[in-house]
This record gives C-alpha cells, sequence and structure tokens, in this order.
C-alpha cells in the first residue's frame, strides 16, 4: 500500500501547499488532517468518526482499498458527511453501494476494464483466462472486462479463472492453472507484491510467450518500477506515463512535484493532487459549508484545469470523469514504462448518466 500512499500523500500536500501560497480559498487556508487507515475498515470508521466529532472536519477524502473506501462510504451515508473517495476503484461505491454522501475520482474498474476490452477486441484471441485478487475491487475488474469484451466481441470465450488472496498469492499454483486451460489471451489484476511474484513465475515457465497479456494498472510506476529487468514487454496496461506527459498542464505539476520531493510523480501522486484541487473547486463554488450545500454542488461540479486534463462529477452517480492511460509495457534507457500510450477520457467509457442512476440504491 505505501507504494501507492506515500505518492498520494505528497501529491496532496503539494496541492495544498500551491493553493495556500496562492492565498488559500477566498483568504482562508486549506487545511488537512490525516490519519492512517491501516488497511482495516473498522480503524477507517474509527477514524471518520473522531475526525468528525473531535476535529469537527467539513468533509473527508482518501483511502485506497475498496473495502476501506466501501465501509467510508457507508459511514458517510448514516452520519450525512461527505465523503470523497480518491482512490478505491470497486464499481459498488457509486453504483450497487452509492449513496447521496460520496462520490469518487478515480476511474472506477468498470472504466478501466472497458478501457481495456476496446484494446483486446482487437486481438485475434478468443480464449481468455483470468487472474485477479478474490475481493471486491477483483471480482468487479474480472466481471467489467468479460462484460465488455464480449460486447465487442462475442465468439470470446473464458477457460479458466484464479482468485489469489490478495498479497498471499502462490504463484507456481496460478501459472500452472492458467497455462492448463491453454488459453491465447491472459487477464490480470494482480498488482504489488503479487504482481511481481506472478510475472517472475509466468515468465520462468513460460506462460507469456506467445500470448498476449492485458493488465489492469500494470503500467502504473508504483507497480511497474519494481519489477525492474524483469518488467514484462508488450503487456497492453493502463498506468501512467508520467513524466513523458508534454500538456503544459502537466509540465507544471510534474515540474513542481520533482522539485518539491526529488523524484517523479506516480499516478498516486496524481490521485492525491486532483483530490485536492476537486476540494480547491468545490469551497469556491459552494455557497456555504454545510453539508447538504456541498453535496449539492458537488454534483456536476467541474474542475476545469489539472495535470490530466479537465474532469467533472456526473450527476446521476457522482463518478468523476477524470480518465486513464491505455499503453504497453517496455523498456526505455533501461527501465520499464509505459509505451504509445493515449489518454483514454472517461466519460467515453462510462454508462450513460440514466443507466448509472439505475444502478443505485433509492435515496
Amino acid at each position: 500500500m505505501t507504494a501507492f500512499t506515500d505518492p498520494y500523500r505528497k501529491g496532496w500536500e503539494l496541492a495544498v501547499e500551491e493553493i495556500n501560497a496562492a492565498g488559500g480559498i477566498d483568504g482562508r487556508p486549506l487545511q488537512v488532517i490525516a490519519r492512517d487507515d491501516t488497511g482495516d475498515p473498522a480503524v477507517a470508521v474509527r477514524i471518520a468518526e473522531e475526525m468528525i466529532t473531535k476535529d469537527k472536519v467539513t468533509m473527508i477524502f482518501g483511502t485506497f482499498l475498496s473495502n476501506i473506501g466501501l465501509a467510508v462510504a457507508d459511514f458517510a451515508k448514516q452520519n450525512k458527511v461527505l465523503f470523497l473517495a480518491s482512490e478505491p476503484l470497486s464499481d459498488a461505491v457509486v453504483w450497487a453501494a452509492g449513496n447521496r454522501y460520496t462520490f469518487r475520482l478515480r476511474p472506477s474498474t468498470h472504466m478501466q476494464a472497458a478501457m481495456l476490452a476496446a484494446e483486446a477486441a482487437k486481438l485475434d484471441a478468443t480464449r481468455w483466462v483470468t487472474v485477479a485478487p478474490n475481493y471486491a475491487y477483483g471480482k468487479d475488474a474480472v466481471a467489467a472486462f468479460q462484460r465488455e469484451l464480449k460486447k465487442l466481441k462475442p465468439e470470446v470465450e473464458f477457460v479458466g479463472e484464479q482468485w489469489p488472496t490478495l498479497f498471499k498469492i502462490d504463484a507456481s499454483a496460478t501459472v500452472r492453472a492458467l497455462e492448463s486451460a491453454k488459453p491465447e489471451a491472459i487477464y490480470n489484476v494482480t498488482f504489488g507484491a503479487d504482481l511481481a511474484e506472478f510475472v517472475r513465475e509466468g515468465s520462468l515457465r513460460g506462460l507469456f510467450e506467445d500470448r498476449a497479456v492485458v493488465s489492469l494498472l500494470s503500467g502504473e510506476p508504483e507497480y511497474l518500477d519494481p519489477l525492474g529487468a524483469e518488467a514484462p514487454e508488450g503487456w497492453i496496461v493502463t498506468g501512467y506515463p508520467s513524466l513523458a506527459i508534454d500538456t503544459p498542464e502537466h509540465r507544471a505539476f510534474a515540474e513542481a512535484y520533482v522539485a518539491r520531493w526529488g523524484e517523479a510523480p506516480k499516478t498516486g501522486s496524481i490521485v492525491g493532487y486532483n483530490s485536492v484541487l476537486t476540494l480547491a473547486e468545490l469551497f469556491r463554488k459552494a455557497p456555504s459549508l454545510e453539508t447538504e450545500v456541498l453535496v449539492e454542488t458537488m454534483k456536476g461540479l467541474e474542475v476545469p484545469s489539472s495535470p490530466t486534463g479537465p474532469f467533472m462529477y456526473r450527476a446521476a452517480d457522482h463518478q468523476a470523469t477524470m480518465g486513464a492511460y491505455v499503453g504497453l509495457t517496455g523498456f526505455e534507457d533501461g527501465k520499464p514504462v509505459m509505451l504509445d500510450w493515449v489518454y483514454a477520457h472517461g466519460d467515453a467509457y462510462l454508462p450513460s448518466e440514466a443507466e448509472a442512476a439505475a444502478m443505485r440504491p433509492a435515496e
């Protein structure tokens, strides 16, 4: 988790520093109180309650793992407090378990899986296997990819699946099981230490030879960099090409980030930075800081400028239209990077607002 959460904190801290150096929000400084949820939903809910009752915060933002995000979203609903789920990717955060008080920044599991399905449909492969961690995010990621790929290419069949326990993958058994299905292509959702084990064992046993691999999040520096020389080449991935993005907005962000922290930004950095840009825009636009006013202001809120371009929060399902980068894994100057990437804008990979609203519980 620290591979993501450390850059995430650096990203939001940079944004807070820049906003306050420029005069804050209508002359008032922006203050963030940060606590570690330790990856435990019960701890996260306890911290959220303390922040509301003792620290008197205006709203809550953050969380990383999907189960933590869902727990805090339920707390927000029960206690009528605004929650911006910066990172958790489970579709349930804004759909099946969506509520009036919860909004989400990052492109969801459905969105990123749909981006990859669009690329997978261009391949000749029809026999697919999947491997994903056995929790909400992994389940959502596989279901979304299967659904979206079959829409685009009905002849596709999924001939095997593996569900390793998060961060406890038995890579040898997983690879053997996938190989036994004789697939033409692989859809991977493992990340972090699980991804490293999967790549190492799969490469050793030749699992990836002459097979296409489509891999969620594997182009993110948090997960790609640690692979080093063992990083795979030619995988189709979502990720973040960091210093290769040459828009004026991203260049300004990257230069400021490197100057502040002495390292290149990562995906978490962008998520943290764009989270605070959202808060700043919200507080500037809202007539007051009352929760119900903030919630109404969040619906349709536009963030006109960010390192990844403009985005907004849909009123129907509270999902931001922030996108992701899609490309291939490869090497540049001996380091693993994303190559041949494009920016996939989020709103192109979402159901209509009417369809999304129908997936949410009645308020």
